[in-house]
């Protein structure tokens, strides 16, 4: 039964995630939102909408360990294998310049978040620094946005929901907003009862199959992308992704009560979620493309780290 709620919890989480980032881009489209804000704000919350909600289901069950595993793992998911899967079957490139800034940003909310997991348990006061660089984050991206003039034509070939019916992204918006919940719910129930049948921590589950299973939108989003040639789609989608983990779900997360950070995840877990984050900087810095090599070198990277985590 446990393995059946977990299977549950998931399909829901990619429904839901699936259904809530077509119906929020679609009614950014209709309001002239330019391309950049969308894929830093409404997208990469829409993705990020799963691992918001275990994190605060978790730390509202008293198992505060699986919702910052969770976001530890799912960063380093979202690069080793939300990007290798594409790139093993397509290749991927980075063109936009823009994405060097928030590459650039994505380091440093990665450090600052490590600094800030040091003042561990965490409490609202740290969760408003998280949130406050958040907003800091968005409003630098706005500007810029506002400067670079982007058509909203441009938006329209890019998210391809503009000619969606109203009562369509409404009913999108509100499936997302259903299932997501349930399907956390779902989820961590099942997780925990098996991390505690099979004697595994919280912490290991977390890092493993929940964070697995929350990337799965990013996944979707970031292969469909590499079948339309759109690279800067998949990378944009993954480092704005990993900026909300670290600054807007683990920000509000610490509003639910203590979180403290796993002695765990300061001996291997974090350092390598640094580490990923910092193999992108040739791909996104010096535009080498990813081709189908460097999928299976980040494939292998990651089937690597699950087996060093379940030993």
């Amino acid at each position: 039964m446990d393995w059946i709620l977990v299977a549950v919890g998931l399909i829901l989480l990619l429904i839901g995630g699936d259904t809530l980032v077509r119906g929020a881009v679609a009614l950014a489209a209709k309001l002239g939102i330019p391309t950049l804000i969308v894929s830093l704000t409404v997208v990469a919350f829409g993705t990020s909408a799963p691992e918001l909600l275990i994190a605060i289901q978790s730390a509202l069950d008293g198992v505060p360990e699986l919702a910052l595993g969770n976001v530890i793992g799912s960063n380093t998911a979202n690069v080793l294998l939300v990007l290798g899967v594409p790139a093993l079957l397509t290749g991927l490139s980075c063109t936009d310049a823009g994405s060097r800034a928030n590459f650039l940003y994505l380091i440093g909310i990665t450090v600052f978040a490590i600094a800030i997991f040091y003042t561990q348990p965490l409490y609202i006061w740290q969760g408003v620094l998280l949130l406050g660089v958040l907003a800091l984050v968005l409003f630098t991206s706005y500007r810029a946005a506002q400067t670079s003039r982007e058509k909203r034509a441009e938006l329209e070939d890019e998210v391809g929901e503009t000619d969606i019916e109203t009562w369509k992204m409404i009913a999108f918006l509100a499936v997302g907003l259903i299932f997501l919940p349930l399907g956390a719910k779902f989820l961590i129930d099942g997780a925990v009862s098996i991390a505690n049948t099979f004697g595994v921590s919280e912490a290991v589950i977390g890092l493993t199959l929940v964070a697995l299973g929350t990337s799965l939108p990013e996944l979707a989003t970031t292969v469909m992308a590499g079948f339309r040639r759109e690279g800067d789609v998949a990378f944009g989608n993954v480092l704005g992704s990993n900026m909300f983990n670290l600054l807007a779900i683990v920000g509000v997360a610490s509003f639910f009560g203590p979180l403290p950070v796993d002695s765990e995840f300061f001996q291997m877990d974090i350092w390598i979620m640094l580490g990923t984050t910092l193999l992108l900087a040739p791909f996104v810095m010096l535009r080498w493309k990813m081709n189908k090599a460097w999928g299976i070198a980040f494939l292998a990277g990651y089937v690597a780290y699950i087996c060093v985590l379940l030993s």
